[in-house]
């Protein structure tokens, strides 16, 4: 779970510093043609910036992946062993309850009318 979480962690400081940086680009008192220019380089650098998050994004999906399938799996070997151990379980307390009625005789009742 930690590395999801810094996962999360690291494309939200991403994500972040990209809306913080045009945030303060468009509130700094520049003029308007250094503002454009420092915005122009800023959007050439997105596509990095976008491929670099997704990237984290995938590794992080993977590694939740793989965790779940791991997960799954040693679930499903612990439901088994403890199904054996149910149906087991039932076969020794039916043995027991026939070993049980064959040592007690019958009682004679009368018949239901």
């Amino acid at each position: 779970m930690s590395s999801k979480r810094s996962g999360l962690f690291i494309g939200g400081l991403l994500v972040g510093s990209a809306i913080g940086a045009v945030t303060g680009l468009l509130m700094a008192p520049r003029p308007g043609k250094e503002t454009r220019q420092i915005l122009k380089k800023s959007a050439e650098a997105m596509p990095a910036l976008a491929e670099d998050l997704s990237s984290s994004v995938q590794l992080q999906a993977d590694r939740l992946s793989e965790t779940a399938l791991r997960n799954w799996d040693e679930t499903l070997v612990r439901l088994k062993e403890a199904i054996a151990a149910g149906l087991e379980a039932t076969q020794r307390e039916r043995q027991t309850l026939s070993e049980t009625e064959a040592e007690v005789s019958p009682v004679s009742r009368p018949p239901i009318r």
